[in-house]
């Protein structure tokens, strides 16, 4: 789906100071790793909401990076760069996002950003971030279009932006995953379908409704909501006339708490489901009856892969005042992959960073190969995740359990 402001300035320097197109060097000896000698400044900024509705999700991204980013200084990953995190806020929302880029673009020690959370915000950057030649590695968009074009559903794939690349499987899997799970699994064939309008939630709609229907499930209603409302008693009564047997959300957990509450309160007492949008601690928080509700998410669960075991544990040992969420492993693998192309970019050129690392670091990402947190980590020729893992969770004694996890079949 989706998805801290601080400038990095120049680090001192002993005697003369020099200026390379993508950081500062000194002669002085630096902390978290630093070797003797000069070091250059490498910043990964992260685009998220850290403020507003959708800040749980925001604030996991954001702390997760910087898990990344100091431990690849400790380690001293790349021998001779201290990695440094300009983390900005976008409220969820398509304006803010596309300042952020801006932003990012103009400080010339960036070297990636990863971010954001939404897909429409996504939208708004792509073009600036491609411009410029800057990487951008989202750990939760899902919108199909930003990596394969709008064509997409037709067959007529074409990347639109060699710069961004995604850690999070799409919604052309995770809308159908969904629909095989409530036919095959939960067994309902009439669901109601309801979204935000939102690229994101729209566009996961969208491809469930088409997977359900082919499966032979029927769509015994459609609305559309705003993000924001909170009042959904006439879309309680259509549903509960329409007979039901579970409604499908396309949209994120702010709305869709409430929604699921007062369905519940009607007497409508059937399942909702989403995607990773609703799949947050705070979804439960806004809905007294969300026991039994459901979501996908992307990739197999966190917790129960012996990969993300040491990310926890660190993750618990930094003290982070919030939780890492949906996308903590994601965003980590995102950074990682930032810090892998940095490295091999460093590597190829007697390890300093070239005067055109931003174009470089690109191609070096494109290359990227390892065992991340949430498993191998690579791309295809579209930029998107080779890894098309997803999980089903329902709402058990106040809590995400884990239901069924798979390989999605087309």
């Amino acid at each position: 789906m989706r998805n801290r402001s601080m400038l990095v300035v120049s680090i001192a320097v002993v005697g003369a100071l020099s200026v390379s197109a993508c950081g500062s060097r000194g002669g002085s000896k630096t902390t978290g790793g630093d070797t003797a000698g000069a070091t250059t400044t490498v910043t990964i900024g992260v685009d998220a909401p850290l403020t507003g509705d959708l800040s749980a999700l925001g604030l996991g991204i954001k702390n997760s990076v910087d898990l990344a980013i100091k431990q690849a200084n400790d380690k001293n990953e790349v021998p001779g760069v201290k990695f440094k995190i300009s983390a900005l806020d976008d409220t969820a929302k398509p304006a803010p996002g596309q300042q952020n880029a801006t932003q990012f673009v103009a400080d010339k020690t960036v070297l990636g950003v990863v971010g954001p959370l939404n897909s429409s915000v996504a939208q708004s950057m792509q073009q600036i971030f491609d411009d410029a030649k800057l990487v951008e590695v989202s750990p939760a968009n899902t919108g199909v279009a930003l990596s394969q074009g709008e064509g997409w559903a037709s067959g007529k794939k074409v990347r639109p932006f060699k710069s961004y690349f995604r850690t999070a499987t799409t919604d052309a899997v995770q809308g159908p995953f969904a629909a095989q799970y409530l036919v095959n699994t939960a067994k309902k064939s009439k669901v109601f379908l309801i979204d935000d309008q939102k690229t994101y939630g729209a566009g996961l709609a969208a491809t469930f409704k088409g997977e359900f229907t082919k499966l032979g499930g029927t769509i015994v209603g459609e609305e559309h909501v705003n993000p924001d409302d909170r009042d959904f008693s006439a879309i309680v009564t259509k549903v509960k006339s329409a007979g039901a047997d579970a409604v499908y959300y396309g949209g994120e957990y702010p709305a869709a708490g409430p929604l699921s509450q007062q369905l519940k309160d009607a007497g409508v007492s059937i399942p909702l489901m989403g995607g990773d949008g609703i799949q947050s601690g705070d979804f439960i928080k806004l809905n007294t009856k969300s026991q039994g509700d459901l979501a996908t998410a992307v990739g197999l669960p966190v917790e129960a892969l012996p990969s993300a075991a040491k990310f926890i544990a660190d993750y618990k040992a930094a003290a982070y005042k919030d939780a890492y969420e949906t996308y903590g492993g994601y965003s980590y693998d995102s950074a990682w992959a930032i810090i892998e192309g940095v490295k091999a970019v460093a590597a190829a050129n007697g390890g300093k960073i070239p005067a055109d690392a931003r174009a470089q670091v690109v191609d070096a990402v494109q290359k990227v190969s390892f065992d991340g947190v949430t498993g191998k980590v690579s791309f295809d020729e579209f930029g998107d995740t080779t890894n098309k893992q997803l999980t089903v969770y329902a709402v058990k004694d106040g809590k995400w359990a884990v239901e069924k996890s798979g390989t999605f079949a087309g």
